[in-house]
């Protein structure tokens, strides 16, 4: 069994950290006109990137089940993390939404 880098395992925390806050900025910097196309296309990407997030963490697990030389236990363990956190992040988000347009529908006209 290999080693984890530290190194690596550290760089790939911090390119997860500016991917986390990129879609801040990008609403921030989104237009008051053309926001809703914005966040549309945001959401389509998020939701992609979930899906080959899963596929490639899949990928992996079956690759190591398979016991193919190149397959770790710890990045198949940390995709497979990634994975489940990302899905995790999706649903909560769908939650958000689902309780913010309920909230909008019951107002008052």
């Amino acid at each position: 069994m290999s080693t984890i880098d530290v190194n690596n395992l550290l760089a790939q925390m911090r390119q997860m950290t500016a991917q986390v806050r990129l879609p801040e900025t990008a609403v921030k910097a989104a237009p008051a006109g053309g926001g809703q196309a914005d966040f549309s296309a945001l959401l389509r990407q998020s939701i992609s990137a979930v899906g080959r997030s899963q596929m490639e963490a899949g990928n992996m697990a079956a690759s190591f089940e398979r016991g193919d030389p190149g397959a770790d236990l710890g990045r198949t363990m940390i995709a497979v993390q990634k994975a489940d956190l990302s899905l995790r992040t999706m649903v909560e988000v769908r939650n958000k939404l689902v309780d913010a347009y309920k909230d909008i529908m019951n107002m008052p006209v």
